[in-house]
């Protein structure tokens, strides 16, 4: 019985102090996983994906265009966060970006700054600022720690009443597992943890932030997500879905636009 409380006071008081706060809304998250630890699973995950995938070369215009975007959002990103002294969240970072040759509509980046595109996704953005919509969206994801934190519910499901630190290193295996399941995309696990529709709309409000640092404009957002939703022939009802609908993505974008373009807009 001791031994079953002691387990539980370790666990709160991990829980306690395994919090950070998500830039600009200020809410409190559960991060248990060390960030050295995420950026390494993500780093060997986005090397194999991209070993196994065909890729653009350089000498593409959309890979070029990719880069150039992701680039420049990488730099609002890091003035962003040495404005509000939180420099050292990046300190893991190792900027990359790639475009994989798929029909899949879709990008993504990894902890630790590893950007894919999908050329899927190109026809829906159609010009840079668009692109830029989704770069930043994505990026942010990252800022927001939202990897960390959808990993740490994971574990906690996943590893039961197990104390973290003994958990992390005796179950190598089942972590790397859980983070590759989140993803890769298709895998259920990445549409089956909670709060995924909350932090699609923070990596909304402050991947627009990123964009329009980067100098593309904002308004962009509401014509791209028409398409998407114009596009979309197989909808899931919002309630069954993790993500916001399209519908309700566009009016609150609708209304974050206006402030964030008077705010941080830089032609």
């Amino acid at each position: 019985m001791k031994r079953v409380l002691s387990l539980i006071l370790v666990g709160l008081v991990t829980v306690f102090f395994a919090c950070k706060t998500v830039p600009i809304t200020g809410r409190k998250q559960l991060t248990l996983v060390p960030d050295a630890m995420l950026t390494t699973l993500a780093f060997t995950a986005y090397d194999t994906i991209i070993k196994n995938s065909t890729t653009l070369t350089n000498a593409d215009e959309r890979e070029q265009e990719v880069t150039r975007v992701g680039t420049k959002i990488q730099q609002a990103v890091e003035t962003y966060m040495q404005q509000n002294g939180m420099s050292n969240d990046l300190k893991n970072f190792k900027w990359d970006y790639h475009t994989i040759d798929a029909a899949t509509v879709n990008a993504w980046c990894m902890p630790g700054g590893k950007v894919v595109v999908y050329t899927g996704l190109l026809p829906y953005t159609q010009n840079e600022n668009a692109l830029a919509i989704v770069m930043g969206h994505e990026i942010a994801h990252a800022i927001a720690h939202h990897g960390n934190e959808r990993m740490s519910q994971g574990l906690l499901v996943s590893l039961g009443g197990m104390v973290l630190q003994d958990a992390l290193k005796e179950k190598k295996k089942e972590t790397q597992a859980l983070f590759v399941g989140l993803y890769m995309v298709g895998s259920n696990l990445a549409l089956s943890l909670p709060n995924s529709r909350m932090q699609e709309s923070e990596a909304d409000k402050l991947g627009l932030i990123f964009a329009a640092m980067a100098g593309y404009d904002p308004d962009e957002a509401i014509p791209f997500w028409q398409r998407m939703n114009a596009g979309n022939k197989s909808k899931v009802p919002e309630f069954l879905s993790t993500h916001p609908s399209d519908e309700t993505r566009i009016k609150k974008l609708s209304v974050l636009i206006p402030e964030i373009k008077e705010k941080y807009y830089k032609q």
